[in-house]
């Protein structure tokens, strides 16, 4: 189980052959890396199945290779245009998820010497179109690691975007070069320029879908895999509100809203200062657990995962305001 995500394996993928299983995306959040919160977000987990499987479909037809099989309804599967109403699981192929060993407190990627198909590409790739405030891409560039040609200001298009790399199988996700990325996966430099070009493609094709309901695509993550004929494809989840930052009439559509409330609380200080002390187990010096959301920001936050999947889909799955006035009520309790 992931922090907002149950996976059940229906096949084991081998070291020869891809497995499947079922994505159910839950009701929980996280922000911080700090896991499960402490309540649920009503209908979230419907709005982000509903917005990655419109994704995934437009990736099916435009031929783009990914591991999603459809949408799973009353135990069967289909196609997402024939779904008219809320769902929260799709069908998914599923790879090896090779962790690295931890040796003398550092991780050790040499397992990845040996495999060449069907595992989970150990990293986590960002596109940016622009950078939104609160970012922590701000505190790399102001410490001068991360260069760019032209002056960067929040919310401003960038004039040519930014394709940024994580880990993905650390405790806590650590930037690093492509240089680096390359090196732990063992991929080579034709692969990595494959998923730098698929990285490029998605994001556009996220930025036409959100552009047509008046939503700005700033910026956003996916994960690949190599195929059990070793080629590379999308998999995970693509373009939703917790893999992506939207911006809507100024007001950001993303986990940031959380973030932003998070922020002013107690507990977010210690985990700041916890993870400041950059040691694998930060959580056990966190003394303080984190309160649930006051009723009133729950409660648009829900609206704002529904109308966004409405949108999007182009199909009215919830019955819920309009998303204007659902930004207009979260501004007024966010800031």
């Amino acid at each position: 189980m992931g922090s907002v995500k149950n996976l059940s394996v229906v096949e084991e993928p081998t070291e020869s052959k891809s497995g499947f299983g079922l994505f159910e995306f839950s009701d929980r959040y996280s922000v911080f890396d700090w896991g499960e919160m402490p309540d649920h977000i009503p209908n979230k987990g419907s709005s982000l199945a509903i917005i990655t499987s419109h994704f995934f479909e437009i990736l099916r037809k435009r031929a783009i290779p990914n591991h999603y099989l459809g949408v799973v309804v009353d135990g069967g599967t289909f196609d997402f245009n024939k779904i008219d109403k809320p769902f929260n699981t799709i069908k998914v192929k599923l790879v090896r998820v090779i962790k690295p060993e931890i040796k003398n407190k550092l991780y050790d990627y040499s397992v990845y010497k040996n495999i060449s198909k069907n595992f989970l590409v150990p990293m986590e790739c960002i596109y940016r179109n622009s950078v939104p405030e609160g970012s922590s891409f701000w505190e790399r560039y102001n410490k001068g690691e991360i260069k760019y040609e032209y002056d960067i200001t929040p919310n401003v298009p960038l004039e040519r975007p930014i394709l940024d790399v994580s880990t993905k199988l650390e405790e806590t996700d650590r930037y690093m070069s492509w240089d680096e990325a390359k090196k732990i996966s063992n991929l080579d430099s034709d692969q990595i320029e494959e998923i730098k070009s698929l990285l490029s493609n998605v994001s556009n094709i996220i930025t036409e879908e959100t552009k047509r309901v008046g939503i700005i695509n700033q910026d956003g993550k996916l994960e690949f895999a190599i195929d059990d004929k070793g080629f590379i494809m999308v998999v995970d989840a693509l373009g939703t509100l917790d893999e992506c930052r939207f911006l809507f009439n100024e007001i950001a559509l993303s986990k940031e809203i959380l973030r932003k409330h998070y922020r002013k609380s107690k507990w977010y200080k210690e985990v700041k200062k916890a993870k400041d002390k950059n040691v694998k187990d930060w959580k056990s010096l966190v003394k303080i657990k984190p309160e649930p959301l006051p009723k009133d920001l729950k409660k648009a936050v829900s609206g704002m995962y529904q109308s966004v999947a409405n949108l999007i889909s182009g199909k009215d799955f919830f019955d819920v305001p309009s998303l204007d006035k659902i930004v207009k009520k979260l501004s007024k309790l966010v800031d």
